[in-house]
């Protein structure tokens, strides 16, 4: 299912929306300069290696700097290749700007962030000895889902269904395509942890980071209905 557009129409500028778009595509450009062995080396160093945190000696064995916890950062702005950041980077410009609206751009950079943040710990603490490095914005972005899934329950996402190689178009309510989607990673995971796969896509960081988005956003509408306020900011 390759999400389109969804129904609901923005109200302001997405200007940190397309901020993350634009330093995450600046970051693949320079990914693209460098030589295979350079390139590989950025992901080491700045991608999450749950065996780095998780087997010390291992770590200084192999030579990764002590008590380095940057990646959990800098992994948000790596991708493994052309389809890996556009497919993130469409998601996020879909869904990103209906969150942003609500939320605010400092409160929806923060929540985007640590959204992300979460998710690699949840990468780390589901593959603790892997020693493949994980990057990308995905987990983050699935943070964004799981807002919008608790902010846009009944909006519609156009959907792109390939059928025998034949496109069809179909209105799904987002609230189903959302918890497809989720299913859909926590399956993967579960099949692939059975399968004793580490490396490829991140399932857990994306099942992490949805759940945490949803419960954080809930968490948000709530207090503020408490106090008698809407989420909205300016």
């Amino acid at each position: 299912m390759i999400p389109i557009r969804d129904t609901v129409p923005r109200r302001h500028l997405p200007i940190v929306t397309w901020a993350l778009i634009a330093i995450n595509v600046l970051v693949f450009l320079y990914e693209l300069s460098l030589g295979p062995r350079e390139l590989g080396q950025l992901f080491y160093l700045f991608g999450i290696v749950p065996a780095r945190y998780s087997h010390p000696a291992w770590a200084q064995w192999v030579g990764f700097p002590a008590d380095d916890w940057w990646p959990f950062l800098t992994s948000m702005f790596l991708h493994g290749g052309w389809l890996h950041i556009i497919g993130n980077m469409w998601v996020l410009w879909i869904f990103g700007d209906n969150v942003e609206d609500v939320m605010g751009p400092l409160r929806y950079f923060l929540f985007y962030m640590v959204c992300g943040l979460f998710a690699g710990v949840t990468q780390w603490l589901t593959n603790f000895s892997a020693t493949v490095p994980t990057i990308g914005a995905s987990g983050a972005i699935a943070g964004v889902l799981g807002a919008y899934f608790v902010l846009f329950p009944r909006a519609k996402i156009v959907t792109l269904l390939p059928i025998f190689f034949w496109p069809f178009f179909v209105d799904l309510p987002a609230v189903f395509y959302l918890l497809m989607w989720f299913f859909l990673q926590l399956f993967s995971g579960a099949i692939a942890g059975l399968s004793s796969q580490v490396g490829g896509i991140a399932w857990w960081a994306h099942v992490g980071g949805f759940l945490f988005g949803a419960l954080l956003c809930w968490w948000l509408v709530k207090r503020r209905r408490r106090r008698g306020r809407h989420l909205i900011s300016a």
